[in-house]
């Protein structure tokens, strides 16, 4: 597998994005990106190795209007702010 130097960049500042397959048994993880990081698993049967790629394959960019953006930060902020007064 070529390495991508921009993917690598990219993996440092914002992690890897990882795509998940399955051959057989073999479940394989490699980065979107094409910076060259990836890996394998080898499952007892073909359909958990499927069952598990399917899973971890999945992106929930359906919950993105229904969860806060960054998440509790802005309170963690406020108390902070408050505390030092």
């Amino acid at each position: 597998m070529s390495q991508n130097p921009q993917g690598g960049v990219a993996c440092r500042v914002f992690g890897h994005h990882w795509r998940f397959s399955a051959e057989g048994a073999t479940m394989r993880w490699t980065c979107e990106r094409a910076c060259g990081a990836g890996g394998e698993k080898r499952y007892d049967t073909p359909e958990d190795a499927t069952r598990y790629a399917r899973a971890f394959d999945r992106e929930d960019r359906s919950d993105i209007g229904r969860r806060p953006l960054l998440s509790l930060l802005p309170l963690g902020l406020a108390r902070r702010v408050r505390r030092k007064r």
